[in-house]
């Protein structure tokens, strides 16, 4: 089955060569060669080379591409087609380079400058930039360029995760009837029946001692069909979910403060209060709530680990 390979140390995507194990298998057939000489060439076990052209998850490192091309007497644009044009990582690869043997063309103690650059993290040095050219068989045109490729993969890979990082957790609920949702999803979970707009209305005037909302008004704040409430709704609301009443104010950062507390409550709930912890901080919990909130989850998760 045809494969796309990734690079074998851990990090992004990369414009992968296409690897195709039944192509492999004729090729090396055509070519009158066993599956032994296929491994002794490349340098690596024959069960390795038998892994590669069977039906099984095991492919060769990319790195190990050039040399089996060269053994089957092909070219490597040929056998193993390239998807995208080439970054550090790749022009490493197709020199037939592991990342750890980089330190010995450069002189350093470590891969590091290679590894970094690679990432995205950081440009290599320009005293770098003529050795390793050299190594990797191009130009140093060719090497900043694909430099630059592995920059911008880096910057684009960070925004994707910072979207959905976004798009899972959520932002902070901004209107009143955002907030109403929220508050009606997160505090009534699993098979726990939220209540109607008549009994939320009813708990209001309770609140208020008075009659000061209907079940048609919180319908009109919830749906958004009516963006602001006078100050007694907007108490009984907060007093019939138990938050701050600064919660339905405008303010964006009290919003937050609130909205974190309810992340925290919520995951407690799920049993997964571990995975979280406060944040402090201009637009988190104020240092002493959030000191509060880390305690408590230590000890939940001092309390689990107990139990096990």
């Amino acid at each position: 089955m045809p494969t796309f390979l990734r690079f074998s140390e851990k990090r992004g995507p990369m414009p992968a060569r296409h690897f195709d194990r039944g192509r492999l298998r004729a090729v090396r057939r055509a070519a009158e060669l066993s599956q032994g000489d296929v491994a002794a060439g490349v340098g690596v076990a024959t069960s390795s080379v038998a892994g590669w052209e069977a039906d099984s998850p095991t492919s060769p490192d990319p790195e190990k591409l050039p040399a089996l091309a060269r053994v089957l007497g092909r070219d490597l644009d040929d056998l193993f087609p390239r998807t995208g044009l080439p970054d550090l990582a790749d022009l490493r690869c197709d020199a037939g380079l592991y990342q750890k043997e980089t330190s010995a063309i450069l002189g350093t103690k470590s891969a590091g400058p290679v590894r970094g650059a690679e990432r995205g993290e950081r440009r290599l040095k320009d005293r770098y930039v003529a050795p390793l050219a050299a190594a990797y068989g191009v130009s140093e045109e060719e090497l900043l360029r694909a430099q630059e490729r592995s920059i911008a993969k880096a910057q684009d890979a960070e925004e994707e995760t910072a979207e959905e990082g976004k798009a899972a957790a959520g932002g902070p609920p901004g209107s009143l009837a955002e907030k109403i949702t929220f508050l009606l999803e997160r505090s009534f979970p699993g098979q726990q029946k939220p209540p109607s707009d008549a009994e939320i209305a009813e708990a209001v005037d309770a609140h208020a001692e008075a009659h000061v909302a209907s079940a048609e008004d919180v319908r009109a704040l919830r749906t958004g069909e009516q963006t602001d409430a006078a100050p007694l709704v907007l108490e009984g609301l907060a007093a019939f979910f138990g938050v701050s009443p600064m919660y339905f104010q405008p303010d964006d950062a009290v919003a937050r403060q609130v909205y974190e507390g309810l992340r925290l409550l919520s995951a407690s709930r799920r049993g997964a209060v571990g995975r979280v912890r406060a944040r402090g901080g201009a637009q988190g919990l104020p240092a002493d709530v959030m000191s509060i909130v880390n305690d408590l989850v230590d000890e939940l998760e001092q309390r689990d680990s107990g139990s096990r």
